[in-house]
């Protein structure tokens, strides 16, 4: 039986309540990874930061993010998306929440450390260092569970569409956080910022408990809809739990993972130093306090939302002029690779008020989330969706190890030129960086995946 994009209202719409599910998910995680940076103006004060203190707290994260991606992918393969889900949440809203109890924390891990004859380090520092690690732990099954239930739901031709959708949520997030986090924090201290963000992990919970169940035992799917979920088979047939896993070794063994994690490497530091330094850089460059940035980075933050359902969908324009899956994907993602070289211009016409750079990175941001909508469903263009877990955490490692690479680098060189009056160069280099990444990164993986490979022995 052939079905057409046309047959989607009359075979069922369930599928899209599954997507909702994964865009909520991704918006609470958003909402708690990106408190910190929110107060680290206030924090930095309060506690006596430099830009180097803050790097290695927010490289904890990535740090921690990139090692247990590798093995989130696997546990999500192995546990299945529904428990393994509410594994990572569980933690991350715990890890999300234990913020505002760095000072203890850190006490308690300075008592640790003398006790075993190692040197201290600054209290605050060591518990915020902690909190960042469990949050990062919990954090990292987010995306491989996602990818792997929107393979699970949704035939190929709607995957980009559906992860775009998903992925949005990291940019409502993004948008929720600067609304939310500095009221909170100013009336009630940033300590209730952390505990109110970090709660809500646990309300999303109930609803996945609820309405999420893999497709072949999901009572509220139709006959219909699950044919059209599979309509793509064999390699897109349903998996099951006890479907064989691929080693790592295996995995690595072909182009397709390695050109998937490039891409993460090259790009998602990118996405993190938006994320996490954008409040220090208005903070330092243009004097702005936590609610004066509120307009700003909601206005930045929300054009990303353009960019992540728009490069969802854009691989179908192609694919509907007679590109194949792949062509369509790597088209639409030279397209995208090109948006972010706006930001060159960021730091050279910042001289005309913060608006300027806030538009030209909001259009770099938001050509990453619609790379990055691209770029993860490549793997389940490619691989079985019993191993779509395992390769996005691969991938998700390499990501996560880039970022930490482009944190430690910005801090020593804002500290750096900054000691030396001329901070603007640094942020020069950095932006310079981000811009470019993306070019990089396209012509990298289209070396090494010059055509479409679909992989089916696994």
């Amino acid at each position: 039986m052939s079905f057409t994009p046309e047959r989607t209202t009359v075979v069922g719409r369930y599928r899209w309540t599954i997507c909702a599910l994964l865009f909520f998910a991704t918006t609470i995680n958003y909402l708690d990874r990106q408190v910190l940076s929110l107060l680290a103006p206030v924090l930095t004060k309060e506690f006596g930061w430099t830009n180097t203190d803050y790097a290695n707290i927010t490289a904890t994260f990535q740090f921690v993010y990139a090692i247990s991606m590798l093995f989130a992918g696997r546990v999500i393969d192995r546990m299945g998306t529904k428990r393994a889900y509410i594994l990572a949440i569980i933690v991350w809203s715990l890890g999300a929440i234990g913020h505002a109890y760095a000072i203890g924390i850190g006490t308690a891990v300075n008592s640790v450390l003398t006790t075993v004859g190692l040197a201290a380090v600054p209290v605050s520092i060591a518990g915020f260092m902690v909190g960042r690690a469990v949050l990062a732990l919990g954090e990292a099954g987010n995306f491989p569970a996602a990818i792997k239930a929107t393979a699970e739901y949704f035939p190929k031709r709607e995957r980009s569409f559906a992860t775009g959708i998903f992925n949005s949520g990291a940019n409502v997030g993004a948008v929720l956080a600067p609304l939310s986090v500095p009221l909170i924090a100013e009336y009630w201290g940033w300590q209730a910022a952390f505990i109110a963000v970090g709660a809500v992990g646990f309300i999303w919970m109930g609803l996945w408990i609820w309405l999420y169940d893999a497709p072949e035992r999901q009572r509220r799917l139709s006959a219909g809809e699950l044919a059209y979920i599979n309509s793509d088979a064999p390699t897109s047939a349903p998996a099951t739990e006890a479907a064989p896993k691929a080693s790592w070794f295996k995995l690595l063994g072909y182009r397709q993972t390695w050109a998937f994690a490039f891409g993460k490497f090259m790009t998602d530091g990118v996405w993190w130093f938006f994320l996490f330094w954008l409040p220090k850089y208005m903070s330092a460059q243009y004097g702005l306090s936590g609610p004066d940035m509120v307009v700003p980075l909601a206005v930045l933050y929300s054009m990303t939302m353009i960019g992540s359902v728009g490069g969802g969908w854009l691989p179908t324009w192609f694919l509907d002029r007679g590109y194949n899956i792949y062509q369509g994907r790597m088209r639409a993602m030279l397209l995208i690779a090109l948006c972010p070289l706006v930001v060159l211009a960021a730091q050279p016409l910042g001289y005309l008020g913060y608006w300027v750079p806030v538009l030209l990175i909001g259009i770099g941001a938001s050509a990453h989330q619609a790379w990055s909508a691209n770029l993860f469903t490549t793997v389940s263009d490619m691989f079985p969706k019993h191993s779509v877990g395992s390769v996005v955490g691969i991938g998700g490692m390499a990501g996560g190890l880039g970022g930490v690479l482009l944190t430690k680098l910005g801090g020593a060189l804002f500290d750096h030129y900054g000691a030396l009056g001329q901070l603007q160069s640094g942020y020069m280099i950095m932006f310079s960086i981000c811009a470019l990444a993306y070019l990089v990164a396209w012509c990298v993986m289209k070396a090494l995946v010059p055509a479409h490979r679909e992989i089916t022995n696994l």
